[in-house]
């Protein structure tokens, strides 16, 4: 597994030196002789080939160190449970399938020692090898895609909005299972939704959402779902005030809070296994606005098995 992956730099392993405020940067470990003694392992993948082949703008293969920074610049209040290993990044050459198939490796082998996965994007291609490699682990597992758009595209090659259906037709992924949260219909095909449809998959839009509460929605969902969770976080289900550095971005959208609140579901539920964000782009971000979100919601999803904050 090591040899697939790349290290992470110390660049974005941020420290203060100072005992009385440790940050992230001071927990997380990164030596090889650690990896087995953390529950939670964080691994990047940055490539924005599918985003390029679905015609998407281009950055977000800078994304991974770009959450990393803003991730291990926070504190560790409340985390005193949490073991953490940065696994790097795996290696992006070759094509499209290659790099796939790599990190597919990476994420079963992951999975079997028995740890959580946080897996960094990079395009939202993907969800196909987390949730594939979760698949080969848990044949049972269920994936919740909170997301503007539906990535069922019946496109060939495969590219950032295909990763879905290729889960689906391959079987790694029952519909019955499979739950789409936050969709837009100005951002989604008719013929998209009609499949989905037929095939019984459950979609809430995002005006459902905003009406009923992302706790809610979720937790109808995951009470009735399989032994195993998969859950995608595409950062450009937020809207562009709170989240301006996506691929995609949108006027209208969940809440930065609804994310965290959606966060603080995942880490909670001992089910959960991957919990994977995409999509955000910093060449195109705000004074580094969705990489601190993104980090943040990380951030809550770590925390969560501890009790709330005073």
């Amino acid at each position: 597994m090591f040899d697939l992956r790349t290290d992470v730099s110390a660049d974005v392993l941020y420290t203060r030196n100072d005992p009385n405020d440790p940050r992230l940067g001071d927990r997380v470990r990164t030596d090889r002789v650690a990896y087995d003694d953390c529950t939670t392992v964080l691994l990047g993948c940055p490539q924005d080939e599918g985003v390029r082949r679905n015609k998407g703008r281009r950055g977000a293969r800078k994304a991974p160190d770009a959450i990393r920074k803003q991730l291990y610049k926070l504190g560790v209040f409340g985390m005193d449970h949490v073991s953490l290993f940065d696994l790097g990044d795996t290696i992006v050459e070759g094509n499209l399938e290659a790099i796939h198939e790599r990190h597919q490796r990476i994420v079963e082998t992951v999975l079997r020692d028995g740890k959580r996965l946080i897996a960094l994007g990079g395009g939202n291609d993907i969800s196909y090898p987390d949730m594939a490699g979760l698949a080969q682990v848990e044949p049972n597992a269920a994936a919740v895609n909170i997301d503007a758009h539906f990535d069922v595209r019946a496109d060939t090659p495969r590219n950032s909005g295909t990763p879905y259906r290729q889960l689906l037709s391959e079987g790694h992924l029952v519909p019955e299972r499979f739950f789409e949260v936050g969709y837009q219909p100005h951002a989604n095909s008719p013929a998209y939704f009609e499949y989905l449809a037929d095939l019984s998959v459950r979609a809430v839009s995002l005006d459902k959402v905003q009406q009923r509460g992302i706790e809610r929605v979720l937790s109808e969902f995951t009470d009735t779902s399989g032994a195993a969770l998969f859950w995608g976080f595409d950062m450009d289900a937020v809207r562009a005030s709170d989240a301006p550095g996506v691929s995609a971005p949108n006027a209208n959208g969940l809440a930065g809070t609804d994310l965290i609140d959606a966060a603080r579901v995942a880490g909670g539920d001992p089910r959960t296994r991957v919990f994977e964000i995409t999509e955000v782009n910093p060449q195109y971000d705000i004074d580094n606005r969705t990489s601190r979100l993104a980090a943040v919601v990380i951030w809550h999803f770590l925390h969560t098995k501890h009790p709330q904050l005073p």
